[in-house]
């Protein structure tokens, strides 16, 4: 068979040697889309809420942007630090679940996992919603359709990964840069102008803010002490929208494994470059919108004087979509209608589209750690063709989708529940980087001066993303992040309680110096329904093994055939008995697992064989026409002490790809009318004897009836 045409190497390709692994290994330039664009593709919403949180006080309040901002910067600069030296300590794979594991123990790590875990399937389902946004916002007739898009862009997205990292990286590789070097340009170009003398006016300058609606609202018009707590709270909520920027920092330090050799070394430097591009395109922006007097609001037509006045009504005003930080920008900037104005809007869509491929890459490889300590399914341990842990993306697919779903792919309602996993794993890897210090200082395992930079760094990152994690939680906490609180329990608890179980099977499995496996005796059935090829070929298996005692077995479901097959087993002379176990109620597993169990009462520890044929097939219509009876007793049978079960193949001519009702005749096929018998076939204790059997319970003395028939 060519695997290559196959549908399935069709679609992912052909299959990579555990040689090509090395090939398959991302050079820093590759890394940087792959493990970058959603921290890069944040700061296209990050000062954008920012700034939309901020208005809801009125212009005045924008005055505080610069502070908020700085305080991000400060916070994106201390956590790229910070994960530089998580990079250098713990390089294979873990990141923060594993400096977790290593220094606070598997209960934090658990609690880091459960929140990376959902934060990675969020943000899938927050990249992808907004791409759809946008989207839309081109092609509004769309509207109707926003949940089957953003499924399709999750599947198309999960595909492309699935063809390996070094081919999606290549795929993803030309928006990212796309979009950096646009937003660089934007930057550079609106700089040039206003040390030119020119100005920068964005669509939004000439819109008056009202805010006495939603100052009385959030307590701003008291003058009373009240007004203090309402305005540092929303200077808090500012501030914790803007912190989504720093969402999916952490990827890199997951994926150290991914970069070629030095692995450390190209990581460390790839969350620099990540760290540099992210703070300049944040500030430039923030920078930009703040001089172009860009007025984006939460509600426009309510909050914005005159934004209405360009529609027919107020519905019609609802509708429409506001004009995005980067769109304004690039109006400002390049102009209305000018070809960099869509280049703009073209690669802001699609790095937001593919913001989720941060995930694909970071959620496999935490999940195949996970896998590999025992607290995840086996399964998100192995490489597929392609030499990724496709299962771990086949998951991240599943749980996206069921997101975009139950929340209609809305981007308000997903992304309450965003950015609260990210700084718990910041402040639990932050907290364990720490001890990692202090044991390294105490052992002298690490220099003082290696140490207490460490220290330093490790320590104001915890301070600080502690801060970020507390004031998310209260800001967000009553606008639908509580439900964070409800999910990470549940992943925290099947994630312990599988690693429960593996320890409890690996104790029952252990080698130890008293248990020993043995049997007094060895006794085989073959489990006959018909004389045929695929019958006589089992009980020719049989026989090969030269068993002790072997008896055939038929499950008289139709006593009439049963009677006719007991005859033709006499007529062709097999000499292996034949026992007829009498099935009332038309079952086959039921009546064989009493015969057995009864069989081993008598007999004590005898190791009995059941032998059964099974049709091996090609087409996938032809699994539709058989019964599979043989699976369906193999799996009764596997619970029965004692038992062991052989399924004997008999490949049907399907199953080397040759049409089944095409196939020249062969011998046999024709009958001359002489009788056609079968080679004789004989057990060493054996002969031709039927007996019919009728199992009469458990609470009489004999554990069964049997009657001989001779004739």
């Amino acid at each position: 068979m060519n695997d290559s045409k196959a549908p399935k190497s069709l679609l992912l390709g052909r299959k990579l040697s555990n040689k090509n692994l090395e090939g398959q290994l991302l050079p820093k330039f590759i890394a940087l889309p792959i493990f970058s664009s959603d921290p890069l593709s944040s700061v296209a919403y990050g000062p954008q809420e920012l700034l939309m949180i901020l208005t809801l006080g009125g212009v005045s309040f924008l005055a505080f942007a610069p502070g908020i901002a700085a305080v991000v910067v400060l916070l994106l600069t201390v956590i790229v630090l910070s994960y530089r030296k998580i990079i250098e300590a713990y390089p294979s794979g873990g990141g923060d679940y594993e400096v977790a594991k290593k220094n606070l123990g598997d209960r934090a790590a658990l609690i880091v996992a459960s929140a990376l875990l959902l934060d990675y399937v969020m943000t899938v389902a927050v990249s992808i919603a907004s791409g759809t946004d946008n989207v839309i916002s081109a092609f509004p007739a769309l509207a109707p359709y926003r949940v089957e898009i953003a499924a399709g862009f999750v599947i198309l997205l999960c595909a492309i990964n699935l063809r390996g990292v070094r081919e999606s990286g290549t795929a993803f590789a030309i928006p990212t840069y796309l979009f950096i070097g646009s937003v660089f340009l934007m930057i550079g170009t609106g700089l040039f102008k206003l040390f030119s003398g020119g100005s920068l006016v964005a669509p939004s300058a000439q819109y008056v803010v009202d805010v006495t609606d939603h100052a009385a609202a959030n307590g701003l018009l008291q003058t009373s002490g009240p007004v203090q707590a309402a305005v540092i709270l929303l200077l808090l909520r500012a501030f914790a929208s803007g912190s989504a920027a720093l969402t999916g920092i952490e990827a890199i330090a997951n994926g150290v494994p991914a970069f070629r050799v030095p692995k450390v070394k190209n990581a460390q430097i790839t969350m620099v470059w990540m760290g540099i591009t992210a703070v300049l395109m944040f500030i430039g922006i923030i920078s930009l919108a703040l001089i172009s007097n860009i007025h984006y609001a939460e509600n426009p037509c309510e909050q914005l004087i005159g934004f209405q006045a360009q529609f027919a009504s107020k519905a019609a005003c609802e509708a429409a979509p506001q004009l995005s930080v980067m769109a304004q920008l690039g109006y400002a900037v390049f102009g209305a209608n000018s070809v960099l104005f869509y280049v703009i809007q073209a690669g802001t869509a699609l790095v937001l589209l593919l913001a989720a491929n941060t995930a694909f890459n970071g959620f496999p490889l935490l999940s195949s750690v996970l896998a590999k300590d025992g607290f995840a399914p086996k399964a998100l341990l192995t490489r597929g063709d392609r030499l990724v842990y496709s299962n771990g993306m086949l998951s991240l697919m599943a749980a996206a989708l069921v997101m975009i779903v139950v929340f209609e792919a809305n981007v308000t309602r997903l992304i309450q529940l965003y950015i609260l996993g990210v700084f718990t794993s910041f402040t639990l890897g932050q907290i364990g980087m720490l001890r990692h210090w202090r044991r390294g200082l105490r052992k002298k395992t690490i220099s003082p001066r290696k140490a207490r930079s460490g220290l330093a760094i490790n320590g104001l990152g915890a301070l600080l993303t502690a801060s970020v994690l507390i004031i998310v939680t209260i800001t967000k906490f009553t606008h639908g992040a509580w439900m964070v609180f409800i999910i990470m329990p549940i992943l925290y608890w099947v994630m312990f309680n599988t690693g429960r179980y593996y320890r409890a099977v690996e104790r029952e499995i252990r080698i130890d110096e008293k248990t020993q496996f043995g049997s007094n005796g060895d006794y085989a059935v073959v489990l006959m329904d018909k004389l045929n090829k695929p019958q006589l070929k089992a009980l020719d298996y049989a026989l090969s093994s030269r068993h002790t005692k072997l008896d055939a077995i038929h499950i008289a479901v139709d006593p009439v055939r049963a009677a006719a097959f007991a005859r033709e087993w006499k007529k062709y002379g097999i000499e292996v008995p034949l026992k007829m176990i009498e099935s009332p109620y038309r079952e086959f597993a039921a009546p064989l697992i009493e015969y057995l169990e009864n069989h081993r009462a008598q007999n004590g520890s005898e190791r009995i064989s059941v032998y059964m044929p099974k049709y091996v097939v090609g087409a996938w219509w032809e699994h539709i026409l058989h019964n599979h009876r043989a699976n369906r007793i193999r799996k009764q049978l596997l619970y029965v002490r004692g038992v062991m079960v052989t399924l004997v193949p008999w490949r049907l001519e399907s199953a080397a790809k040759v049409d089944l009702f095409s196939r020249r005749p062969m011998p046999g096929d024709t009958r001359r009318g002489s009788p056609v018998r079968p080679a004789m076939r004989k057990h060493s204790s054996g002969s031709n004897v039927v007996e019919k059997i009728k199992l009469v319970g458990e609470k009489t003395d004999k554990p069964h009836d049997t009657d001989r028939i001779d004739k």
